[in-house]
């Protein structure tokens, strides 16, 4: 496969698959074989980004354990990734990953995430001699798939990518409280990055969401039809915009005028694409009345939304009533757990502490993720509701 913007085969991008057997020794065959030697390099396409934290082990006397599999080899071999990053260089595009994970010997307790931060599969916890095979699936832009791999005790057996531009995808637009927030963000979490793992792998979660933006300024920056540009029939697009477009700067809309206005333009869009849009109404910021009772700071955009669904037709996931309810029930004290209140020396990214009544951090992205999905549920947005694990 050749990197057309060369106009030459670039390093590692030539195969229509990748496949790689973890652990030392010689790898089963078809697979590229990673050691915990095997640090990054460009030419070679793979490796770790870094082998400080990384370890094999090889449970040859224990291959028996599993008699009769012809993949006995990937059962019995691992690598042991305490915090590390395996990179891959494939071509941008929708990938389907599986992975294998487990030892025959020792409970294992593996933690998978995407490109720094996005979150792809549930905990993987299995019990001395189970091997758990899971998939996923996953965008894959600037040419490399980087899956950082931790947990209590990682194992990384086999790793498998296949290239899948066909899997239904659901396209986020929004802003900081949806997107993928940056690796060294920890534990800042918007809840896009946390909604892949609650999908099957027949859905690619591609969170296009960013801080800071309105819905005006996603579209004025472009940010619109680079979607545009990747979606296809039958896709998803779900969009929540509010907390900036209440903004008192070039960002901000009127509800009842111009947020409407762009809004519609997403809608109108996806629609254009044979692609289905979903409304979501802003979630709630931590601010509560004396009485116990959260204060809405979204007022009109609200309503705004709730609206334009009604008069377009357009399904709508009302995340302000949900959140609310979670956030009441929770109570102010509560709600600590869920927003970036943090205490100084809690979180090596932010020695001095943090108090935001916007942000989540992961606890919290997770619980918002979980309402998107139960709306997903509620409104049978078919097939999309039928992959939701």
């Amino acid at each position: 496969m050749k990197d057309e913007r060369k106009g030459a085969a670039a390093p590692g991008l030539e195969k229509i698959s990748w496949k790689f057997d973890f652990g030392p020794g010689q790898p089963a065959e078809g697979y590229t074989g990673v050691t915990a030697e095997s640090v990054y390099d460009s030419a070679a396409g793979y490796g770790f980004e870094d082998i400080n934290g990384v370890y094999a082990r090889d449970r040859l006397a224990a291959a028996a354990a599993v008699p009769g599999d012809a993949r006995a080899m990937l059962y019995h071999r691992f690598c042991i990734p305490v915090g590390a990053t395996f990179t891959a260089n494939v071509p941008d595009g929708v990938y389907v990953v599986s992975i294998l994970a487990g030892d025959a010997l020792a409970e294992t307790h593996t933690l998978l995430k995407v490109a720094g931060s996005k979150r792809v599969l549930p905990p993987i916890r299995s019990a001395a001699g189970q091997f758990i095979e899971e998939k996923f699936a996953v965008p894959v832009r600037g040419g490399r798939f980087r899956l950082q791999v931790s947990g209590q005790a990682p194992r990384l057996n086999m790793l498998e990518l296949q290239p899948a531009p066909n899997t239904l995808t659901l396209f986020l637009a929004g802003d900081s409280t949806v997107t993928d927030q940056p690796e060294d963000g920890y534990p800042y979490a918007g809840w896009g990055q946390l909604l892949p793992a609650l999908f099957k792998h027949d859905v690619c979660v591609d969170n296009h969401a960013q801080s800071g933006r309105s819905s005006r300024s996603f579209i004025e920056e472009g940010r619109l039809e680079a979607i545009l540009q990747l979606i296809k029939p039958g896709d998803f697009l779900l969009l929540q915009f509010g907390h900036n477009d209440e903004k008192p700067d070039p960002r901000g809309t009127d509800p009842f005028t111009t947020y409407k206005q762009h809004l519609l333009r997403y809608i109108e869009a996806a629609r254009e694409k044979r692609a289905y849009p979903v409304l979501v109404t802003p979630v709630h910021r931590r601010y509560f009345n004396p009485d116990g009772t959260l204060s809405d700071t979204h007022g009109d955009y609200i309503t705004a939304m709730q609206e334009l669904a009604a008069e377009t037709d357009t399904p709508l996931i009302d995340l302000a009533a949900r959140s609310k309810r979670l956030f009441e029930a929770a109570g102010p004290e509560g709600c600590k757990d869920l927003f970036m209140w943090v205490y100084p020396g809690e979180y090596m990214n932010f020695p001095a502490g943090v108090r935001d009544n916007t942000h989540f951090q992961e606890q919290g992205g997770e619980a918002i993720a979980r309402l998107i999905a139960d709306g997903i549920r509620d409104l049978q947005l078919q097939p999309l509701f039928m992959y939701l694990r």
